[in-house]
């Protein structure tokens, strides 16, 4: 009988860990412990931005300041990355030591009880974190060679010479970035007229310019009906009875939370796993943090999730997460795309009255050799001056929204955030002036 089983070892484990420090018998049940750390460390965040920070490096060889050719050998780039997975898995392991891991897959089977190859083990508290699974569309052959997922880009032991790319969200601007800034001829294929649908329209227009700049071709409104490997290519049928052949094809199609975790009826599952505000599901002191509740599918939500239904259960009665205050962004290059809090496309849906104040690129000199004078900070504030949110379209906009998504976390208003001064030069000031401009 343990206090909590923690079922997921992705960033489910960051709870365990503190219950376990707090003396609490706990146990975390992983299908592969190889996998310990979970998507994010494995197969996604982590894996996907050594690639682009390596593209990065082509892209920029590119430039007329540079002679002679850079081209990335994608089998020691593969190496390197399993070298650096493998060390992180080893250091994730090492703060396991005070609680019990079990391999294998579990599953609920009844209130407090979780079955895994066989043997039931029982818990007061169970918190699942079986996170998702990439989305394949029905008519679309994966053979995880010619028609892969990001899990397969992250194996690869050479490039092709030309990709498709199947899907305009995260994962899939993600992976145009990284094949366009390496050579490999790209095609992405969008269901919708234009990117980034619900950002700012000074930011859709200038996502739309970089990959353009990067040599991307985007069919528009285009859907896939079917899609196979042939001797001829991959081939790819769409829903206006066009067809075309290309070498691979990535499928980007977002993830679906894994819930075949549940094998009882008293937790509901819609989506994903049903909870509350607090993440607990249907059934009392049983749990859903993460991918699998379909609310957030970010690392750090999940990791923030996971540490405050630890806190629950230690009765340290913490306040409710605003999960519309967790950053979301989309790393692409040379600019990437973030967010945190209220955008304009949120704030007119709700008929809320707000400020805004855009601050392009263009008026910083720095933009020229960052190759981003499209790019924007634009902050939203209510008709007091309480900041709501923030977009940027910038180099490293992921770091650069972090004071924003602080000033939310301390209900700060324009007239107190135009006390810090930001550092020059430096993309931050487009910050600073934003504010002055509320």
């Amino acid at each position: 009988m343990y206090d909590i089983i923690y079922i997921g070892g992705g960033l489910n484990y960051a709870g365990a860990i503190v219950a376990a420090k707090q003396g609490l018998k706990v146990a975390l049940i992983e299908t592969s412990l190889d996998q310990l750390g979970g998507v994010c460390l494995h197969k996604g965040c982590i894996p996907s931005k050594m690639f682009l920070h390596h593209a990065n490096t082509i892209r920029q060889s590119k430039e007329s300041v540079f002679t002679g050719e850079v081209t990335l050998d994608m089998q020691i780039l593969t190496e390197k990355k399993d070298k650096l997975i493998k060390s992180a898995t080893k250091a994730v392991r090492a703060q396991c030591t005070q609680l019990e891991l079990i391999e294998g897959k579990g599953h609920i089977i009844a209130a407090h009880k979780v079955e895994v190859e066989g043997k039931v083990y029982e818990a007061e508290y169970i918190v699942i974190g079986t996170g998702s699974s990439p989305h394949i569309p029905e008519g679309i052959v994966h053979d995880g060679k010619a028609v892969i997922t990001s899990d397969d880009v992250l194996e690869l032991q050479k490039l092709p010479k030309e990709i498709a790319i199947y899907g305009d969200g995260a994962i899939g601007l993600e992976m145009a970035s990284f094949f366009a800034s390496t050579g490999v001829q790209v095609t992405l294929i969008s269901h919708h007229e234009t990117l980034l649908g619900k950002s700012h329209p000074l930011i859709q227009s200038a996502m739309v310019k970089q990959i353009i700049k990067l040599g991307i071709t985007h069919l528009k409104n285009h859907t896939i009906t079917s899609a196979e490997n042939t001797s001829k290519g991959v081939y790819i049928t769409f829903d206006d009875g066009t067809s075309s052949y290309f070498e691979q094809m990535l499928v980007a199609t977002g993830r679906h939370p894994n819930t075949d975790v549940i094998a009882t009826d008293e937790i509901a599952v819609n989506r994903g796993i049903e909870t509350d505000t607090f993440f607990e599901t249907t059934l009392a002191k049983h749990f859903a943090i993460g991918d699998c509740n379909g609310k957030v599918q970010l690392a750090h939500a999940a990791r923030a999730q996971a540490l405050n239904v630890t806190m629950q259960i230690l009765g340290k009665k913490p306040q409710k997460l605003n999960l519309d205050h967790v950053v979301k962004f989309i790393h692409t290059l040379p600019m990437s795309y973030a967010t945190v809090g209220q955008n304009k496309y949120s704030l007119e849906k709700n008929a809320v009255v707000f400020k805004e104040s855009v601050i392009t690129l263009n008026h910083f000199t720095g933009s020229v050799f960052h190759h981003s004078s499209g790019g924007a900070m634009i902050v939203y504030a209510d008709e007091k001056g309480l900041i709501l949110g923030a977009e940027i379209l910038a180099p490293d906009a992921e770091e650069l929204i972090a004071p924003v998504a602080m000033a939310l976390a301390g209900e700060m208003t324009a007239d107190s955030a135009r006390k810090t001064i930001m550092g020059h030069p430096t993309f931050s000031e487009a910050l600073e002036r934003a504010y002055f401009r509320l």
